[in-house]
């Protein structure tokens, strides 16, 4: 048997404590990977939301970060997350080779970015840490993104980490960045270049031996919602929570108003992205739970979470728990079981890893006895009497197709056969307990791998799953 494929590095295997937590309790939406600094971007009725990436191992002298691409996930309801991977890396800008900062090179320095659409082209800004911001260019959310410039568009001496855009109603594009202070600039409208001076606001600024009303760290997010403009942030380190600002003008004065979210000492970083998505306003940020399920000892190993947000009549902004505290985000959609769905799509999951290639794409890997992955706002309709998965498999194992939790009602057992690896891939199906309506369904891997009697904890039933589907 090949064991190449077999993870021996760091599996996200979660506490009881985390795995059990109430449906009602808000929890990271990611969790296959280590994700941070979330940029939602809603463009023809799909949430793309950009992240940043923390590996799963910064060595020393990378700050505890070790950051090298930029990912991409999507939705349509709010609950359930498709991985697309790595969208863009620090191979794309030239500039940011070894010989040009001493970050890492190629290795670090991916830090948090926004992307926005304008005129059917996708502006992905990026900064690269110690060496200024860049900007790549699409012609798709999807990418491919290549760098027009060559160079930085913000240089290395405007603490240029964190950038963000607000496209007014006017049509004038700003770009906001800057930790500790916040700085702006007007963009042209091709968006990868700008006129007239960079400017440090002369508020939301940190002044030696002055109070800062602001609590303002970095990380802005600026927009628009009902004539107010708004510019939430990471605040009062460390920790950090979320404080946001608001002014009559996209470059103030900014008036500080409070927090969206106060900071928690659990979690020393935080990170806002707001957006209006089917009625409804949300902000994104991150906090460190899966980390902890893992160990006590802080890592920069982030996981991005959601919450609704509130306005009242003034404009203002209703204060949330923190993000653990929190009620989950309700689905604003289901999903049709009936069609192909990718098996990167979930809503939670336990164990599993998402890898990728060129000829296969995303697929669900790492997968162990036990193991499972949540998919919620599943409408079965008048009902499902078959289930069908593709898997590329060493062993046999089965899939248990359940509803409502990992140990819920019990619809059908797939039994999967070896397929000869992890590169030969084959139709599995089973027949099911007919069942209609909207379920939360979770598909949970058994392992009766010969292999590994012993070993359940390494165990791999499948070395990959690709794609499920439902049959009426």
């Amino acid at each position: 048997m090949k064991t190449k494929h077999l993870k021996t590095g760091l599996t996200l295997l979660f506490s009881m404590a985390l795995a059990s937590q109430s449906v009602m309790a808000q929890r990271p939406i990611i969790q296959t990977k280590f994700t941070a600094d979330p940029a939602p971007l809603v463009y023809k009725d799909v949430v793309y939301l950009y992240t940043g990436h923390d590996e799963d191992y910064a060595p020393e002298g990378m700050a505890g970060f070790r950051m090298k691409d930029w990912l991409l996930y999507t939705s349509t309801d709010m609950v359930n997350w498709t991985d697309h991977g790595p969208i863009a890396d620090l191979h794309n800008f030239k500039w940011a080779d070894p010989g040009n900062g001493s970050w890492g090179g190629y290795e670090n320095g991916a830090w948090a970015p926004q992307c926005v659409e304008r005129n059917g082209k996708f502006y992905f800004y990026c900064p690269v840490q110690g060496r200024g911001i860049g900007v790549l260019v699409a012609d798709s959310p999807f990418g491919p993104f290549k760098d027009p410039l060559g160079k930085p568009l913000i240089g290395s001496n405007y603490d240029s980490i964190d950038p963000t855009v607000l496209i007014d109603d006017d049509g004038q594009a700003y770009l906001y960045w800057g930790n500790p202070n916040l700085w702006y600039v007007k963009l042209n409208e091709d968006m990868i270049s700008y006129s007239g001076e960079i400017t440090k606001d002369p508020l939301i600024r940190k002044e030696k031996g002055k109070k800062d009303p602001f609590h303002y760290q970095e990380g802005p997010w600026v927009f628009k919602k009902n004539g107010h403009y708004y510019n939430a942030y990471a605040s009062t380190c460390c920790p950090e929570g979320i404080g946001y600002a608001m002014a009559d003008s996209p470059i103030g004065p900014w008036e500080f108003k409070g927090y969206i979210m106060k900071p928690n000492g659990r979690s020393s970083g935080n990170h806002p992205g707001i957006i209006d998505y089917k009625g409804k306003s949300y902000v994104f940020g991150f906090n460190y739970e899966l980390n902890f399920a893992i160990t006590d000892i802080h890592h920069e190993r982030r996981s991005i979470c959601v919450a609704e947000m509130e306005f009242n009549p003034d404009g203002t902004i209703k204060e949330l728990p923190w993000w653990k505290e929190g009620k989950a985000v309700t689905p604003v959609g289901n999903l049709n079981p009936f069609r192909r769905t990718e098996a990167e799509t979930m809503a939670w999951s336990e164990g599993v890893k998402t890898g990728q290639d060129e000829e296969n794409g995303i697929y669900i890997t790492s997968i162990h006895n036990g193991d499972y992955i949540e998919i919620d706002a599943v409408d079965f309709k008048k009902g499902a009497k078959r289930f069908q998965a593709n898997v590329a498999s060493f062993v046999k194992g089965e899939i248990e197709i359940r509803l409502d939790s990992p140990t819920g009602t019990l619809l059908g057992t797939c039994p999967i056969k070896p397929t000869g690896g992890s590169d030969s891939w084959k139709t599995f199906e089973c027949d099911l307990e007919k069942t209609g309506g909207i379920h939360n369904l979770f598909l949970v891997f058994k392992s009766f791998s010969p292999f590994f009697p012993l070993a359940e904890s390494i165990a791999e039933a499948f070395s990959r799953l690709s794609l499920w589907k439902f049959k009426k």
